[in-house]
């Protein structure tokens, strides 16, 4: 069933990502930004070092020449442990130098056990965000991560939302 819901959001979000993609047919952004800001769990699992927390982000992008893939990565610092999280996105120009952007990666919890605004343990996720570059070497992003069966001795997803503003070069 938690198979089938995913496969059911990711395939609704892949839809309104890439029908927004076609419709506006925007430059976008292309610019590689390493970026500080604040990281939000939203979830608890329910179990001791569970509960949600906040924290601090430090993520960055690089865009893949001539096409629409980034390679993504972030540090999600929280109270008692930092989860990794590489990724791969697809991204999709909605305005002049904004983008919006779908991924996929793997949420390495360096603490198991131990909370972080990702859950507390190794997870798979599921990345949605939006990017814009507003200013020559300045963006602004947020996104939210979704991490399947991320607490340890429970079955609850973890969510986490971050903002932030990067350094483009």
């Amino acid at each position: 069933m938690k198979l089938a819901n995913l496969t059911t959001s990711v395939f609704l979000v892949t839809s309104i990502v890439l029908a927004s993609g076609i419709a506006m047919a925007e430059p976008g952004t292309k610019a590689n930004y390493i970026g500080v800001g604040a990281a939000a769990g939203v979830t608890n699992g329910g179990q001791t070092n569970d509960a949600a927390n906040l924290g601090v982000n430090l993520q960055g992008r690089y865009a893949i020449p001539k096409q629409p893939v980034s390679l993504r990565g972030a540090l999600l610092f929280g109270d008692d442990s930092t989860a990794i999280v590489p990724n791969v996105t697809y991204d999709v120009p909605v305005a002049e130098r904004t983008n919006v952007y779908l991924g996929a990666g793997y949420s390495f919890v360096t603490d198991e056990g131990q909370n972080s605004p990702l859950g507390n343990r190794d997870a798979a996720v599921i990345t949605l965000g939006a990017e814009s570059q507003v200013h020559k070497n300045v963006v602004v992003y947020g996104d939210a991560k979704w991490a399947i069966d991320a607490y340890k001795n429970s079955p609850a997803d973890a969510v986490s939302l971050q903002v932030g503003v990067g350094y483009s070069f």
